[in-house]
């Protein structure tokens, strides 16, 4: 690895840039990608793209390049989250509600199916999956973690977060834990603007950073650094302080590591100048997904020259990405079955469904005209729902002013996404629904992605959550409704709602 001899070529082996899959079928987007190897860009985050074309461009530019590239990708629900015909596993958050920790045929259930995961990305070329998400979900209107996070539970959090960690690490993959020093306890996305926690340096110790410590214990490669301002450390962003980074995760946890720093593009930074300057001098190894990846070389060039930076600081960054990648070289890939992966999936899902609140004698459902179903929240993810299928009365919320049927069953479809700001639904709908639950003679509520939207209609008779939108999930959810299967799901977080 004597390659890094020029300055130039250190520096491009910071970065980690963007590669959009669904453009690689463009011979100019895969020239440009390729320009960037021959400068020695230290990898790329993937995002999107297929199956076969994506691992043929993965394998043919870590052929070009002179040192192994990091391909880095956010697989929190598993490659399907981002590239076709691969496996789409449940948000963390169904993961922890499908699998009881204190029994060993769900811990096996478990790990075979974050070995899947991982074999799935060392099939397609991804040596740097950025998982486990080690957020602790304290906040119900987190609109950027909610069911990114395992739980509300620090121990919980750290046990599956470990779990995953040592399984992707044996599989020759970099896991990453992020978002240190913990984004669970905000309710700003940082994608939008910087969240700014006020907790005691105590309580962050004990809820925040415990996980963190354990995926240190566990064997963690990589940590990521969120971009948020924690006070009672240092009032900048996580991602450019020099107390967080190197006195804090370096220094007082021993965290010998890569570190990241989240995506450079996100709005939470918008007003620094010279971010890559910055985030070298807190201690960062790894600049994620720059705006301009050729830009910040020539601002980290020139911040050199002015004796902003000093090249050891660049030196000790290239020294630890290079001892890694020295790992990745010959990892080697297993068989795949994405058939049996699939199967695992449902499985997965039908193991989270979860009752949160029950009335005896309203299920099973076996006559459909019983109901009406009212659906709200995210119209995109509910236009096509499967329920539409089931059940001939089926309205949108605001097109609903009465129920005649016996039964009411509000499907509430929402999503976490970055930079749209919140995970819940509107305070219309909100009193909305509950306006049509005082007036329904029974009331099922079925929460198709985040929970924390069931607290706010506590007088149903019945409450379920699904975690997520998926035609995966409300397959699994028609099951239990039609008492083909039980609910084996258990609520992960405290809604404070009584049984």
């Amino acid at each position: 690895m004597s390659h890094l001899n020029s300055l130039e070529k250190k520096l491009y082996q910071l970065i980690i840039s963007r590669l959009d899959g669904d453009n690689i079928s463009s011979k100019g987007y895969q020239e440009k990608i390729i320009e960037f190897v021959k400068k020695g860009i230290g990898g790329f985050i993937l995002f999107c793209g297929k199956k076969d074309e994506i691992r043929d461009f993965i394998g043919k530019i870590q052929s070009i390049s002179e040192i192994p590239l990091f391909i880095a990708s956010d697989i929190e629900r598993g490659v399907g989250q981002q590239i076709k015909d691969t496996t789409l596993f449940p948000c963390q958050m169904a993961m922890a509600a499908a699998i009881n920790r204190n029994r060993p045929e769900d811990v096996s259930i478990l790990r075979g199916a974050i070995k899947a995961i991982a074999d799935e990305a060392n099939d397609i070329g991804i040596n740097m999956p950025l998982i486990p998400v080690l957020d602790v979900n304290q906040n119900p209107d987190n609109p950027i973690i909610c069911t990114r996070a395992f739980s509300d539970n620090p121990e919980d959090v750290a046990w599956f977060g470990s779990e995953y960690i040592k399984i992707l690490e044996g599989s020759g993959l970099i896991s990453c834990a992020k978002h240190f020093p913990g984004h669970g306890d905000t309710a700003i996305d940082s994608h939008i603007s910087l969240p700014v926690i006020t907790k005691s340096r105590s309580d962050l110790m004990i809820k925040d950073i415990m996980p963190f410590v354990e995926a240190i214990n566990a064997g963690a490669s990589s940590i990521m650094i969120g971009h948020l301002s924690v006070l009672s450390v240092d009032s900048k962003s996580a991602s450019l302080s020099k107390m967080i980074i190197t006195d804090l995760l370096r220094k007082e946890l021993g965290f010998d590591g890569l570190i990241l720093s989240d995506a450079l593009n996100m709005d939470a930074l918008r007003n620094i100048k010279n971010i890559s300057t910055e985030c070298i001098n807190s201690g960062i190894d790894v600049l994620l997904h720059p705006v301009d990846a050729d830009l910040t070389v020539k601002e980290l060039t020139s911040a050199l020259d002015k004796n902003k930076i000093i090249e050891e600081q660049i030196d000790a960054a290239v020294g630890r990405i290079v001892k890694i990648k020295a790992r990745i070289q010959n990892v080697k890939k297993a068989e795949v079955d994405y058939k049996q992966h699939l199967k695992l999936s449902e499985h997965f899902t039908e193991m989270s469904i979860t009752l949160v609140k029950d009335k005896k004698g309203l299920l099973p459902i076996s006559d459909p005209s019983r109901i009406h179903v009212v659906f709200a929240g995210d119209k995109r993810l509910y236009e096509s729902s499967l329920l539409k299928n089931y059940f001939e009365k089926a309205t949108e919320v605001f097109n609903t002013d009465d129920i005649k049927s016996e039964i009411a069953v509000f499907a509430l479809f929402t999503s976490v996404a970055a930079w749209k700001g919140s995970s819940g639904i509107d305070d219309r709908e909100s009193h909305h629904i509950k306006d049509l639950i005082r007036k329904a003679k029974n009331s099922i509520v079925i929460s198709f992605g985040s929970p924390y939207v069931l607290r706010h209609f506590k007088e149903a008779d019945m409450l379920i959550t699904a975690y997520e939108a998926t035609e995966q999930a409300q397959k699994a959810v028609m099951k239990c409704l039609r008492g083909e299967m039980n609910f084996r799901g258990r609520l992960p977080i405290d809604l404070n709602i009584k049984l």
